[in-house]
């Protein structure tokens, strides 16, 4: 498996990061604990309405010697009852931050965001290694167990705020390769749902199995990094319901990932609407999807939700 990764981690390596500003962020002080530890009620089919405050925090994980796992939660500021779960994994050279506008702007809809800093393909990783992707599924993995703990930690800023059965993956460039190991060769079946943003099934393969989770596919069409045709032989091997977002002028990045411009709005419209869909069982959220894929005319979006 690290063989079959070692012929393209050299053009990985050239621009797999969105290289973006990482914003300062600051950890907000704890919420008042909530007592209820319920199990998560089932998707009651109508997502959160309102944009809410966001907060931050740092959650200091290690799976084993070798493998610190420092975390970013996003999460809403306020009390908006039982939260869905993403595990979102940074490409390489990247860090949580560099992806901070979108994360931010899911968890303003009412997601909580974990983002970890892999420990061998990060920005500023002591021992950088492209290979080490093949190990991320794992990794994520267990931050995604750890986090769900924060669920029944008494005193904590997450306790009774956490849908344990509402639990999804999303991840860009190597995180999309992480993202596309936990619905294949890493199968994580908690996972309901994902997002690959320019992703590819290199050294994960295209072996989908477990309980059937819809996915939606984000690339841009002039992505020199992951090849557009990459993403879409990935696309063709799942065999659940599916989404495949093009963006003919999309790089493998910029243009996908940063704020301030249309193509972000459209990324950042459509993932919003398909987690609503997808983790929310909002119906009307899965109507806009074509909408949002196609504003402004910078996106098409091939829909096999069913």
């Amino acid at each position: 498996m690290r063989a079959s990764l070692a012929a393209a981690s050299v053009l990985l390596l050239t621009g797999c990061s969105v290289s973006l500003p990482r914003p300062a962020t600051t950890s907000a002080p704890p919420a008042p604990a909530v007592t209820s530890t319920a199990p998560a009620p089932a998707a009651t089919g109508r997502a959160p309405r309102q944009t809410f405050e966001v907060d931050t925090r740092q959650l200091r994980l290690r799976r084993g010697a070798d493998r610190p796992l420092p975390v970013t939660i996003w999460y809403p500021d306020a009390d908006a009852g039982r939260l869905p779960v993403i595990l979102f994994s940074h490409g390489l050279t990247g860090r949580p931050g560099d992806y901070a506008p979108l994360l931010e702007r899911w968890a303003s809809a009412g997601f909580v965001i974990a983002a970890p800093v892999y420990p061998h393909t990060s920005g500023g990783a002591e021992r950088f290694d492209a290979l080490d992707v093949v190990n991320q599924p794992a990794d994520a993995t267990y931050v995604l167990t750890e986090v769900l703990k924060l669920d029944r930690r008494a005193g904590d800023a997450l306790r009774g705020r956490l849908a344990t059965d509402r639990l999804a993956a999303a991840g860009h460039s190597a995180g999309g390769i992480t993202t596309i190991g936990l619905f294949s060769v890493a199968r994580d079946e908690r996972l309901d749902a994902g997002i690959v943003l320019a992703g590819s099934a290199l050294g994960v393969g295209l072996g989908f199995t477990g309980p059937p989770a819809p996915l939606l596919f984000v690339h841009g069409q002039r992505d020199s990094v992951v090849s557009y045709a990459s993403g879409q032989a990935v696309y063709a091997s799942v065999p659940w319901p599916k989404a495949f977002l093009t963006l003919p002028d999309g790089d493998h990045g910029q243009s996908l990932l940063r704020d301030g411009n249309e193509a972000f709005d459209v990324v950042a419209d459509s993932t919003l609407d398909f987690w609503r869909w997808s983790l929310y069982g909002d119906a009307d959220a899965k109507r806009r999807l074509p909408d949002d894929a196609e504003s402004a005319g910078l996106g098409r979006l091939d829909d096999k939700l069913g």
